[in-house]
C-alpha cells in the first residue's frame, strides 16, 4: 500500500515539475522575443534619423544657391546706398554753390539797377536826409511836421513829451536807389511815411492829453505846441509804439554789419529761388550807426520791430515780369523797381504809380556795392564752372545708380 502510496504522490510531482519547466520555457521566449522587437524598433528609428539627418545633394546644391544670391543681393545693396550717398552729398555742395552764386549775383544786380536807375533819373538829383525833413516840415498842419519843427528847434529839442519818440518812420532808415525808394514810399503811403515813432506806450501818452469829457486838449502835448507856433494839427496822426509790436524772432544773419534778419529765401514749387528777386524789404533798409545802435527795453533794434512791422516778407524784384513769375512763393505782398505792385492778400496794385511827396533818403556815397566788383565777378564765374563739374558728376552718379538699381531686378 505504501508503494502505491509513493507512486501516486510521484506522478502529480512529475507533471507539477513539467508545467513549470515549461512556464519558464515561455517566459525567457517572451523576454527573448521582446527584446528582439527592441532592437528592431531601435534599429528602424536609428535608420529613420539618419535618413532625416542626410540631405540630398540636390537640396543643399539649391540652399548653397540661394545663399550666394542672397550675398549678392546684400552687396549689391551695399553699393546702390553708396551712390545714393554720395548723389545725396553732390545735391548738398550744389545747393551750397547756388546760394553762393545768388547772394553775389544779388549784390552785382544791385549796382546795375543803381546804375540805371540815376542815369534814367536825368536831373542828377541826390535825395538826401536834409530834403526829407524838409518835405515833413512842409506838411506844417502835421504831427510829424510839428515834431520836426520842435527837434530842429535848439530851445525844444529836449522837452519831455518828445524824450520817449525815436523819430518819424520817413526819417529812421535809407535806402539805396530813388526807384526803391519811390516804390517803398508809395507801398506805406503819407500818413505812415508821417507816423511818429515812439518807444513805448509812455511816449505816445506824452504826445496827446484829454479833458474829463474824452476830448482833446488842444493846450496839452503835441497839439498844444503846434497850437502855440501857429501850426495846427489837422486831423488824425498814426504814431508807433514798438514795445507793442511783434518783433521778428527768427534771428539775425551772422556778422552781417546792418543787422539783418535772418529770412530764407522765397523757393518756387522747384525749389528754386525766383530770378530777379533782390531781397525782402526789410532788409534793403539801410539804419546809420544811430538807428543800428537802437535797443528797446527787451532788447529788440529798429529792424526786426519798425521795419518788421511795416513791411513783414515784402519782397523785393528788378522787374514786373519777373515778380509776376514768382507768384507761388509771394505771401506779404512783393514790389519790382520798375513800379509794380502786389499788396498782401493778393491784391493787385495796378495803374500808374503815384510819387509820395515824403520819401526815404537814399545812402550817402551810392549804395553798399563791394569794393571788389572785378573780383566779385570772378567768383561767380568760378563758382559758376564748379556747378557744371559738379552738374557731370551728378548725372554720371545718377548714371550709375539706375545702373545698379537695373542689376538688382
Amino acid at each position: 500500500m505504501s508503494e502505491n502510496l509513493n507512486k501516486m504522490t510521484k506522478v502529480p510531482l512529475l507533471t507539477a515539475m513539467l508545467w513549470f519547466g515549461m512556464l519558464v520555457f515561455k517566459n525567457e521566449n517572451s523576454k527573448v522575443w521582446e527584446f528582439d522587437k527592441l532592437e528592431e524598433s531601435r534599429a528602424e528609428q536609428t535608420d529613420k534619423d539618419s535618413h532625416h539627418n542626410t540631405i540630398p545633394g540636390s537640396i543643399m546644391s539649391q540652399l548653397n544657391h540661394a545663399q550666394s544670391l542672397r550675398d549678392d543681393i546684400i552687396e549689391r545693396s551695399k553699393i546702390i546706398k553708396q551712390h545714393e550717398d554720395n548723389l545725396k552729398f553732390l545735391n548738398s555742395q550744389s545747393n551750397q554753390l547756388a546760394e553762393s552764386i545768388f547772394d553775389l549775383q544779388v549784390s552785382l544786380a544791385k549796382y546795375h539797377s543803381n546804375n540805371v536807375i540815376t542815369s534814367d533819373s536825368g536831373n542828377g538829383a541826390f535825395h538826401t536826409e536834409e530834403e526829407t525833413m524838409e518835405q515833413i516840415m512842409k506838411k506844417e498842419n502835421t504831427a510829424a511836421g510839428v515834431f520836426s519843427w520842435l527837434k530842429g528847434n535848439a530851445q525844444t529839442s529836449n522837452l519831455t513829451l518828445t524824450k520817449d519818440v525815436v523819430g518819424v518812420v520817413a526819417t529812421l532808415g535809407k535806402v539805396e536807389s530813388d526807384n526803391l525808394s519811390r516804390i517803398l514810399s508809395e507801398f506805406l503811403g503819407l500818413e505812415t511815411m508821417l507816423a511818429i515813432v515812439c518807444s513805448s506806450y509812455e511816449g505816445i501818452n506824452a504826445l496827446e492829453k484829454y479833458d474829463t469829457e474824452g476830448l482833446i486838449n488842444c493846450n496839452a502835448g503835441l497839439h498844444g505846441i503846434g497850437s502855440s507856433i501857429g501850426k495846427r494839427i489837422n486831423g488824425r496822426f498814426a504814431v508807433i509804439s514798438l514795445e507793442d509790436l511783434r518783433p521778428f524772432v527768427g534771428g539775425l544773419v551772422a556778422d552781417d554789419p546792418q543787422k539783418k534778419l535772418a529770412l530764407p529765401k522765397p523757393r518756387l514749387p522747384n525749389g528754386e529761388c525766383p530770378p530777379g528777386f533782390l531781397d525782402y524789404a526789410v532788409n534793403m533798409i539801410h539804419l546809420d550807426s544811430k538807428h543800428l545802435s537802437f535797443l528797446t527795453d527787451i532788447g529788440h533794434g529798429l529792424r526786426e520791430t519798425l521795419f518788421y512791422g511795416l513791411f513783414s516778407r515784402l519782397q523785393i524784384y528788378k522787374t514786373r515780369n519777373e515778380m509776376l513769375l514768382a507768384l507761388p512763393c509771394i505771401y506779404d505782398g512783393a514790389l519790382s523797381l520798375d513800379g509794380g505792385m502786389i499788396q498782401r492778400g493778393g491784391m493787385f496794385a495796378l495803374g500808374c504809380r503815384k510819387d509820395v511827396e515824403v520819401k526815404f533818403p537814399l545812402i550817402s556815397g551810392g549804395s553798399d556795392v563791394p569794393s571788389n566788383y572785378i573780383e566779385t565777378e570772378e567768383t561767380v564765374r568760378k563758382l559758376n564752372w564748379e556747378t557744371s563739374k559738379l552738374s557731370a558728376d551728378k548725372h554720371r552718379e545718377q548714371q550709375l545708380l539706375d545702373y545698379r538699381k537695373g542689376n538688382l531686378q
